[in-house]
């Protein structure tokens, strides 16, 4: 397919949020981008902000950087807070797409912080949405602020979002949740194309899964108060994340919770193997990698039924999917006690493979082939 592809295009600039890993918002783009170069495209990567190693790795793979290298008020502290801010740049001024000049045949965008003319603009979340499901768990410095910016905040988002998508021939969410969301807005989206995950990367590291903890992810969207419900009923909790500021301290005391901090991707595998299963209740989640990095490694996980992690989790079958914190909290409890059919595991793992990043590749082919064939307007 990709052969009667070169023969329309051959050059592809992709366009990403800020890039201080490979991980999380980035992945989607960084993945089509290094497919790309490696079917022999010439791609241009672009940011507003580019680490220095990150910088280098990317062109290592093949891939040409374009770093905008914006000015940061907010350096080494956590990356939300950083992409929050260069959010703002664009959102408020139209700061970072100033700097970006790209003439590639084909460029997608899947940026919510660089508005600029595009062939696809790929959405994963509006931020004044996410920002509102947070606020009643934020830390009070953050709410206070939050609040005292929250009606400017709403305000250039959909002025935002509406100027991008003037600018795009096609619009592709992230997930079903993530299109109703723009739908609203008057977004028309074309289709879904669900984030990667790489199977060869996420898998069981054990066939004997020691099943003595319950996994969780510590992070700006996590309701901590049912984490600590789930741990005062008895239930063994280790808890990975980088986010430490956001953590409340009784958490870090808690005799049951033991919190790991940031953790390496080996290290990760290896926690979400042995784990009897994940918990993850969240506030605001498009998508959801924690779930699905937890199935690919044959654990299934307790969630709640709505937003991006109903459309991963197959209901008694890869996980738990419920309805409010107090059922959460005693199926957390039910399951810690009783356990589970362990061949959940295996089914676990057949269903993360239909969000492998192979058929994330060819789902994009085929997109860009009617594209560029005008089968797409």
């Amino acid at each position: 397919m990709f052969k009667g592809l070169k023969k329309l295009i051959s050059d592809v600039a992709v366009v990403s949020d800020i890039v201080l890993g490979l991980d999380g918002s980035v992945k989607p783009a960084w993945c089509l981008a290094e497919a790309l170069a490696a079917k022999g495209f010439k791609v241009i990567f672009a940011s507003p902000f580019i680490s220095r190693n990150i910088e280098g790795y990317i062109s290592e793979r093949g891939v040409i950087p374009m770093n905008l290298d914006v000015k940061l008020l907010i350096r080494n502290i956590d990356s939300s807070l950083i992409w929050l801010e260069v959010w703002m740049r664009e959102a408020f001024l139209r700061l970072n797409s100033t700097g970006l000049k790209l003439n590639s045949s084909i460029i997608v965008n899947f940026s919510h912080t660089i508005s600029i003319d595009s062939s696809i603009w790929y959405l994963q979340g509006a931020p004044s949405i996410a920002l509102k499901d947070i606020e009643p768990y934020m830390p009070l410095r953050f709410k206070l602020v939050y609040n005292a910016i929250k009606p400017l905040i709403n305000y250039s988002d959909r002025k935002l979002t509406e100027e991008i998508y003037d600018k795009t021939a096609i619009a592709i969410a992230n997930s079903k949740f993530c299109a109703s969301m723009y739908s609203r807005w008057g977004v028309k989206i074309h289709s879904v194309i669900y984030p990667p995950i790489d199977t060869d990367v996420f898998h069981p590291s054990t066939s004997k899964p020691s099943s003595n903890y319950v996994l969780a992810y510590f992070g700006k969207e996590t309701k901590f108060d049912v984490i600590k419900k789930v741990a005062d009923r008895g239930v063994r909790i280790k808890a990975f994340g980088s986010k430490i500021f956001m953590v409340p301290k009784y958490l870090l005391r808690h005799p049951n919770i033991d919190f790991l901090g940031r953790v390496s991707t080996e290290r990760l595998v290896d926690l979400y193997s042995n784990a009897l299963y994940t918990i993850f209740p969240f506030t605001h989640e498009p998508f959801g990698y924690i779930p699905l990095e937890s199935m690919a490694c044959g654990t299934p996980v307790l969630t709640y039924g709505i937003q991006g992690p109903s459309e991963v989790i197959i209901d008694e079958a890869t996980g738990w999917l419920i309805e409010d914190d107090r059922e959460f909290v005693d199926k957390a409890v039910e399951l810690w006690v009783d356990g589970y059919d362990t061949a959940i595991r295996r089914i676990c793992r057949d269903r993360a493979s239909k969000f492998d990043r192979a058929r994330y590749i060819e789902e994009w082919m085929r997109i860009l082939d009617k594209l560029c064939e005008g089968a797409i307007r």
